[in-house]
């Protein structure tokens, strides 16, 4: 008995309900489908399926078997399509989601990498605050925050971890002095996110993973960081962000991190369709992506950051 394809030919006569049916699909003829199905009942020891002249419908048995019975003729699919596009070149339109902090701050320092090693393929970037749903908009990979959304049917591998950090410009510690306590912060004015969670308080963990909460007088509200970050700069205030979207600015000296021993962690992550065969081509930026954060528990940024410090300390 070919076991697998008795698979096939019991999943497809449940799928269209009728062996007729199926034979037709499976280019078989009735009694060949009648076969194995008897065979395939018979290795087993136990009936799939209840028929009548008119009716066909799964008994108990048949419900568990068939569960499985897709899961492995999925699996296999999945191989074949697997190897035969590991056999093809990336190329084609590579379709890209990410948050807008990071697309801007990081992603697009990397694009040009990817670009000059596959320079058949064609990117197509979406940034967004917005969570996107990845299928229903046609992307092929996103790169998403761990507060936003994604479905479970989704694959998700962290690349790493960001620490909120508060900082600010030199200019606006000379006139307005430096915090020493999280309580001192209340006290200045802070830059801040419109959205409701983060409008009028920050929750900032110390070292033993104690929040503080810390009531914000806010000169500005945006829903975009880029924006908070530039009035950063100029001096307008206290702003917290990202560690990956400030490491460019920490490292110059424009802006400067505040109450270094409070920080709080989010993941990045990238994000991609399970049920999905990965081309050639995405499965070429899935790889570079994660080659170049091998240390998903990390904060690479930060860590650059605090190697470069004690390369000077030194």
């Amino acid at each position: 008995m070919d076991r697998l394809q008795s698979m096939r030919v019991f999943s497809k006569i449940v799928e269209l309900g009728s062996f007729t049916r199926a034979g037709d699909v499976l280019n078989m003829s009735n009694a060949v489908i009648t076969r194995h199905m008897a065979e395939l009942e018979q290795h087993l020891g136990s009936r799939l399926l209840h028929r009548t002249t008119r009716s066909l419908s799964l008994t108990v048995a048949g419900e568990a078997y068939l569960a499985r019975v897709r899961q492995i003729l999925q699996d296999i699919l999945d191989a074949d399509e697997a190897v035969a596009a590991d056999a093809k070149n990336p190329a084609g339109h590579l379709r890209i989601y990410s948050h807008v902090g990071f697309g801007q701050m990081q992603l697009a320092k990397l694009l040009p990498l990817y670009a000059q090693r596959y320079p058949d393929v064609i990117l197509e970037v979406t940034l967004s605050d917005h969570t996107i749903d990845l299928v229903e908009n046609g992307l092929d990979v996103g790169i998403f925050l761990d507060f936003q959304k994604f479905g479970s049917n989704m694959i998700a591998r962290q690349l790493g971890r960001s620490n909120m950090l508060l900082c600010a410009s030199p200019d606006y510690l000379k006139k307005h002095g430096i915090p020493a306590t999280p309580e001192d912060v209340a006290r200045h004015v802070c830059l801040n996110f419109s959205n409701e969670q983060m409008r009028n308080r920050w929750i900032l963990k110390d070292s033993d993973n104690i929040g503080h909460s810390i009531a914000v007088n806010s000169r500005l509200h945006s829903n975009n960081g880029e924006i908070l970050r530039q009035c950063a700069l100029a001096g307008m205030g206290i702003v917290v962000r990202p560690s990956y979207s400030i490491i460019d600015d920490l490292r110059s000296g424009q802006l400067v991190r505040l109450l270094p021993q409070y920080s709080n962690q989010l993941s990045v992550m990238m994000v991609y369709p399970s049920r999905r065969l990965l081309s050639a081509t995405v499965r070429s930026f899935v790889n570079f992506i994660t080659d170049h954060f091998p240390q998903p528990e990390s904060d690479p940024w930060l860590e650059e950051l605090t190697n470069q410090k004690r390369t000077n300390d030194q």
